[in-house]
């Protein structure tokens, strides 16, 4: 059967490969080409592989082995010597399982692999995040649209990979982008334990979807996201759910003189909103609610100190925060966790009109501290300040913020990790524990004295930029916000490094990137087990 090598790359040169691959691409072509032909289910399936000696065997999951009866042992035969060896790579068949016009066949790596302390990684499941993901897109070559997946021993891995591969963003075209859709589905045959499979891959499946909503909400032009139509976004989507949502206008935000929100709003034609939102399930162990804070600049052109032109367009997603803290809450809704969550959303566009603030200024926050703004670019953190002095005001067990807040971190990490900042070492642990659990980690960044005395202001309480410009920016950013919170269990999520897919991305190949969503959800589930001594000790 016709074979594929290495990341879906042919094997060997045409002329070489036999003949029974040759009429397999033949009818690779025709479900292709033909006009009247029905393209069926593609079937995905993992085997694990302990060495990279190709005359070691691979080992079927017990779905792959049930599907090698099927096609009367052609699976393994096939196996037998070709290579498989790394993570991603695959082999492609055709038409040799009745039903499914396309088998895949993946490789999961080594069995029994945990976590990778050097990695910060579960990497068992990463590998399955990424032979799933990678088999998936083999669709554009194959064509099948629908495919029944493994579940290689770890559904929700699965599920998530699958529905993240999923993700498209062609609601603006005329007609429907040529890109044909995906729609995955969990293959239970041979599984004992179908039920808790299922609830697995249901879990997985929420999680990448609320991921995918906050990459949505990232992707759409500023144009078409705007402060208010994010807010009606919100409203839309929890409608009918036991989660409340509140939007307050320009003069609820005087009224609570948030003056650092409304400095930066207002250099924008734009009204600013703020978004609060809450959950409550009725087993929630604890008495005090637990606090999520987005920043939502839904453009960012830097105002007076503007950005320049080149990449600016993506700013739209600078209301990553936001979108990542209200996909959260609908991913905490669905999976019915026990929390009481509050969750706040400062919504405004940074604008350089003829009442934005300029490099000088000082106004006074929420909380009565004088802000002295050198750099109007640095409008997330003024924002910020306010909402989480306003969180406060719910005496939360914790406050956890987020926020697409500095290039520096970008610099710092890159794309693999977010940078977090914790004024709590117990909870920090659980939140790097559910970034190796869901493979979009976390690392933690220093909150240093030194870095407080650098945005000290010489004419104001604080300086809205460091002392020393952009060395230390993302440190000095969350001394910044740091001043703002009394709170002891606080942590800052600065996430602009991972705002936007990069070459060395698994999971996601294009545009903005939702995360760390899951990873956010996965942390909250795992306070749901806390009791409220836990967060005071």
């Amino acid at each position: 059967q016709s074979t594929w090598g290495k990341k879906g790359k042919m094997a060997a040169p045409l002329k070489h490969v036999n003949t029974v691959f040759s009429r397999n691409l033949c009818r690779l072509h025709r479900r292709l080409f033909s006009c009247t032909s029905v393209k069926a289910k593609g079937l995905v399936l993992g085997v694990f592989k302990d060495t990279k000696k190709s005359n070691e065997p691979a080992v079927m999951t017990p779905t792959c082995r049930h599907f090698d009866a099927l096609s009367n042992g052609e699976i393994s035969k096939s196996l037998v010597g070709k290579r498989l060896d790394d993570v991603g790579s695959f082999n492609c068949y055709f038409d040799i399982v009745p039903g499914y016009s396309c088998v895949l066949v993946c490789c999961l790596g080594q069995r029994y692999q945990g976590y990778e302390p050097l990695e910060r990684l579960e990497l068992g499941r990463h590998n399955v995040r990424v032979a799933i993901a990678s088999a998936l897109r083999m669709k554009s070559q194959s064509g099948e649209t629908e495919f029944d997946i493994d579940p290689c021993g770890d559904a929700e891995a699965v599920a998530e990979s699958a529905f993240l591969v999923s993700y498209q963003f062609d609601k603006f075209y005329q007609s429907k982008w040529a890109g044909s859709p995906l729609y995955p589905s969990l293959l239970t045959t041979s599984i004992n334990d179908s039920p808790k499979i299922a609830e697995q891959w249901g879990q997985g499946q929420v999680k990448a979807e609320a991921q995918n909503w906050a990459r949505h909400l990232m992707d759409a032009p500023s144009n078409l996201m705007t402060p208010t139509i994010f807010a009606n976004s919100v409203l839309k989507k929890f409608e009918n759910t036991n989660v409340s949502v509140t939007v307050r206008d320009k003069t609820w935000i005087e009224k609570e003189n948030m003056n650092a929100f409304l400095a930066v709003a207002q250099g924008s034609a734009e009204a600013p909103v703020f978004l609060h939102l809450e959950y409550k399930h009725p087993d929630c162990k604890q008495t005090r609610p637990i606090a999520l804070v987005g920043k939502g600049v839904t453009f960012d052109t830097g105002g007076i100190s503007l950005k320049p032109p080149a990449g600016m367009d993506a700013m739209k997603a600078d209301m990553g925060g936001a979108a990542c803290v209200v996909a959260s809450l609908l991913a905490i809704h669905k999976l019915t966790l026990p929390l009481h969550i509050h969750a706040f959303v400062p919504l405004t566009e940074n604008m350089p009109g003829g009442k934005a603030i300029k490099p000088g200024h000082i106004v006074y926050a929420r909380n009565g501290k004088s802000i002295q703004i050198d750099n109007t670019d640095a409008e997330g953190r003024l924002i910020l300040a306010d909402a989480l002095n306003y969180a406060e005001s719910f005496q939360p067990s914790m406050i956890m913020d987020l926020a697409t807040l500095t290039g520096a971190i970008d610099v710092a990490l890159g794309n693999a990790a977010s940078g977090a900042y914790s004024t709590s070492d117990p909870l920090y642990n659980i939140l790097e524990k559910a970034g190796s659990e869901t493979g979009d980690r976390v690392w933690r960044m220093p909150l240093f004295s030194d870095y407080g005395r650098q945005v000290s202001g010489e004419i104001a309480d604080v300086n809205n930029i460091g002392k020393n410009g952009r060395s230390g920016g993302s440190c000095t950013a969350a001394a910044f916000l740091k001043s703002f919170v009394t709170n002891k269990n606080w942590i800052h999520l600065d996430i602009a490094g991972v705002m936007s897919f990069s070459s060395n991305e698994k999971l996601i190949k294009s545009k903005m990137s939702g995360r760390p969503t899951r990873t956010v959800v996965e942390f909250m589930s795992r306070l749901a087990d806390l009791s409220d001594e836990d967060f005071h000790s």
